[in-house]
This record gives structure tokens, C-alpha cells and sequence, in this order.
């Protein structure tokens, strides 16, 4: 037997993937909680587009097509070129337009009335011709939008590009802000939606459960970090929108991204997940242990136990009715000798990506911080970073769900024992 295998944590065995190595994770989710999700998704942004007095909301953001009508296509690629969109019209159809030679990918989603095949403006697809496509592309736009709107149409747009808007703009069209119906949209989630977003954090804890299982000396960060990409991706999830796994000095300051360092026994490994998982939900979760399962240092103690009492205390303040103001007043107070290292936030919204409400830490909290309560139905990440000069970072998070009673916690993946 290692030296290190005396001190390993069988609870964080139970995470991994039982069906084996060779066998991704088979999600239990039936169809009709799926459509039922779905179904319930447009129809929260049919009642936002109604409460701005739009016409129509325009999305090209593949997380809010997503969203809307549960259509992934190549959606990191599609992030930045703007060659895939969907127009939702306020009493009208939901049309997705969508790359050519796609259209087959929509087959069977209950919220698309139409497919057509999306018309690229981009530079990249035309060069010196674009204008040419993108005053088709208006033209496109402009009708659908009189022959179900008005003759002085407003069109909501999530994400759009000034010349597009220019375009539009010459048509007669008045082009607003989408971006607070999509947010507003998508905060409160059905308990479907739920059902969904615990699959998705099962399957990251078995990719955290990865990660521990070879968390020994000599390994680097980014093999580290590839374990959990492994799980995500054969047990059908997306991407991870960060690479935030580093280890010993690495992890202190924050935000430095994994590399080929070789992780050394006894130092602390801190990563933040930020994985986006099957059915396009997010899993939010940090966690920080020692390599080789030893036991922490002192100080290593001292900096986990900080991090997880600001954590318990924030969480418990959780409930429904509680202002976004309520909170930071009662909120953990961050010792002066971590401010410097500390992480910018208290809480923020979950869902298919990080999303609306952010709630600062107090040192960061000003007169220009969002309004709002929390509200059942909510998802939230509570997050926690503490160092001090010359150590590391100790980094935790955990994604809980508003409900009548207070915060319930979504993720189970162990904290450490000390």
C-alpha cells in the first residue's frame, strides 16, 4: 500500500461512474420531463416578450437558442460567428434559422413551428459582398415581422451586430435590448428544469470523483482538468467555459488557467468546474483537496475551514423574499487579511450558463448592484475564495436551489474532512 492511500476519502468513491471505465453515465430522464422543460422554457420568454411590449425577440446566443427551443448545433463555433439564429414573434411562430444542411437537427422539437435556412452576413462567409447578404437578411427579418406585427415594429435582439442593427434600423425597425427578457426568462426554473440540472451535476461530481482518483504525485494540472472533460463528454454534455484547476502556488492569485505542471504531494489542488453538462445545463461547483490524500497542513486547515464557514453562513441567509440588499448586510465579512485575495462575488444565478442575479461580496457591494429578491424556483452558486500573502487559494462553491423552505443544496460531492 502507497503512503497515500491511508488518508484517501472513500466517500468521494461513491461519485464515480459505476457502470465502469468503458461505459459513459445513461441519463434516467424520460421524454415527457424533457418536453415538459422545454415546453415551459418558450413559454417563459412568450410571457417576458409580452411584459416588454415586443414584437419579436431575436436570439443569436447558442445558450438562448438553446434555451428556447432545446436546438444545439455547433454551439461554441456558432458563439462567435453569427451564422445561427432563431426569431420568436409575439403571437406568431418560433422559427429557427439554422445553418445550411442542418435543418434535420430540429427534427422532433416541439417549440420549432418552422426551420429555414439561416442567411450569414459575416465577413468571414462573404468578404467584401457581405452587405449584400446582410440587406437580404433584413429584408427577411423585416417581413416576418410585418406580416405578424406592426408596420413600426419593435424587435428585442440578445446579441446583434451594429451593422445589422443599422440595417434593420433603416428598414423602419426599432431594435431594443433582449438581453433582460432572456435573463429574466430563464431564472426561475420549472421543477422539470430541475430535474434536469441534477443530472447534469451527477455527472460532474463523477468527473470530480475522476479528478480525486488520480490526484497523485507527478500528475499535471491539465491531466487533472482532462478527467473531468472525459466524463462530461461521453455522458453527453458540452464543454467546460473555464480551465480554473491549478495546484500548489499556482492556485494563489486565482484565475490562473491549468498547465503542465506537475502537481507535488501534499499541495493543495483548487478547481471551479463551470462545466456545461447534458441537456445544456450548467454545473457549478468548486472543490479543493491535497495530492496524494494527506492529511492538510495547518494552514491548510485553517484557509479550508475559513472558506467553508463563509459558505454554511451565506447559504443559510437564503430564502425566499430576501432582498439581494438583506443578504449582503447579513452576509459572511471576510476577514482583512483575505480581502486581498479574495473572490469578487457572494452568489449568482445558474441555469444553462452562469446567469443573472450577481451578488457581490460586501467589501465589492455599491448603490449599483442589481435590485431583486430571491425567489423560489432560483438556482444559485454560493462561492467562497480565502488565501493570504505566500499561500493557496482555497477555493469552494456550491449550487443550491430557492424553495419555500430556504436554500437547498443541489450538489453532494464531500467536503473535506479535517
Amino acid at each position: 500500500m502507497t503512503r497515500y492511500a491511508f488518508f484517501k476519502d472513500d466517500r468521494k468513491a461513491t461519485y464515480l461512474n459505476s457502470k465502469g471505465a468503458d461505459l459513459p453515465l445513461i441519463s434516467p430522464i424520460r421524454a415527457d420531463v424533457l418536453d415538459c422543460a422545454r415546453s415551459y422554457r418558450l413559454g417563459r420568454l412568450r410571457d417576458q416578450m409580452q411584459s416588454a411590449d415586443v414584437d419579436a425577440l431575436l436570439l443569436y446566443d447558442p445558450i438562448n437558442i438553446r434555451y428556447a427551443f432545446d436546438s444545439s448545433n455547433m454551439q461554441v463555433w456558432t458563439a462567435h460567428n453569427a451564422i445561427r439564429y432563431a426569431l420568436i414573434l409575439n403571437g406568431g411562430p418560433a422559427i429557427l434559422f439554422e445553418f445550411k444542411g442542418c435543418a434535420h437537427l430540429a427534427n422532433g422539437l416541439p417549440g420549432v413551428d418552422e426551420v429555414r435556412t439561416a442567411i450569414s452576413y459575416i465577413y468571414m462567409s462573404h468578404g467584401d459582398k457581405a452587405e449584400i447578404f446582410l440587406r437580404d437578411w433584413a429584408v427577411e427579418i423585416t417581413d416576418l415581422l410585418h406580416q405578424y406585427g406592426t408596420q413600426k415594429p419593435r424587435l428585442a435582439a440578445d446579441t446583434l451586430e451594429l451593422n445589422a442593427v443599422h440595417q434593420l434600423t433603416k428598414l423602419g425597425v426599432s431594435v431594443v435590448n433582449g438581453t433582460e427578457i432572456t435573463e429574466l426568462s430563464r431564472a426561475i426554473k420549472s421543477p422539470d428544469e430541475i430535474e434536469l440540472m441534477r443530472w447534469t451535476i451527477r455527472v460532474c461530481e463523477a468527473g470530480l470523483a475522476r479528478v480525486y482518483e488520480h490526484s497523485v504525485p507527478g500528475v499535471t494540472e491539465r491531466e487533472l482538468w482532462a478527467h473531468l472533460h472525459f466524463e462530461n463528454a461521453r455522458s453527453g454534455g458540452d464543454w467546460l467555459e473555464t480551465k480554473l484547476l491549478t495546484s500548489g502556488p499556482n492556485t494563489n492569485p486565482w484565475y490562473s488557467e491549468c498547465s503542465d505542471r506537475e502537481v507535488k504531494r501534499g499541495e493543495m489542488i483548487s478547481l471551479d468546474t463551470d462545466m456545461i453538462g447534458p441537456y445544456g445545463y450548467c454545473a457549478d461547483l468548486s472543490r479543493s483537496w491535497v495530492c496524494g490524500y494527506e492529511p492538510m497542513n495547518d494552514t491548510q486547515k485553517r484557509l479550508y475551514l475559513t472558506a467553508l464557514t463563509q459558505i454554511e453562513h451565506n447559504v443559510a441567509l437564503i430564502k425566499p423574499g430576501v432582498s439581494f440588499l438583506e443578504f449582503n448586510e447579513k452576509s459572511w465579512r471576510i476577514p482583512a487579511k483575505h480581502v486581498e485575495y479574495r473572490y469578487s462575488l457572494a452568489a449568482h444565478g445558474v441555469g444553462m450558463a452562469d446567469e443573472w442575479p450577481v451578488v457581490p461580496l460586501h467589501i465589492d457591494w455599491s448603490e449599483r448592484v442589481t435590485s431583486g429578491t430571491f425567489e423560489p424556483g432560483m438556482v444559485l452558486c454560493v462561492e467562497s475564495l480565502i488565501a493570504e500573502k505566500g499561500t493557496e487559494s482555497i477555493k469552494l462553491e456550491t449550487q443550491v436551489l430557492v424553495t419555500a423552505a430556504g436554500a437547498e443544496r443541489l450538489d453532494s460531492f464531500p467536503w473535506e474532512s479535517i
